[in-house]
């Protein structure tokens, strides 16, 4: 199982990721990302639930039209471990090729 990680090493570690923030009280980190349309926003989600079932690491994410809502948290470790560090770094590289910064 991989540790938790500690409120320093938090929120060293969203200093690199680009519009992520603390979610649920730092229990989690959360981003939302606003797309041109709905099928990119769903190409979007198609690319990353690949990458999060090759990871066994899924999201909790919610859609509305072009806008997609993501929070991360690893449950087993009760808060934010490295895993969720790689894969919201994987899900601003996917949204990066649809322009998203």
């Amino acid at each position: 199982m991989v540790e938790r990680l500690s409120n320093e090493a938090r929120t060293a570690a969203l200093k690199g990721l680009k519009g992520w923030a603390e979610a649920q009280g730092g229990a989690a980190i959360g981003r939302t990302f606003v797309f041109k349309d709905f099928n990119e926003a769903f190409g979007f989600m198609a690319r990353v639930a690949l990458a999060a079932e090759k990871a066994d690491h899924h999201p909790e994410w919610r859609n509305v039209y072009k806008t997609v809502e993501v929070v991360l948290s690893t449950h087993d470790a009760g808060g934010v471990t490295v895993r969720d560090i790689e894969l919201a770094t994987f899900i601003n590289t996917a949204a990066a090729q649809f322009g998203i910064p």
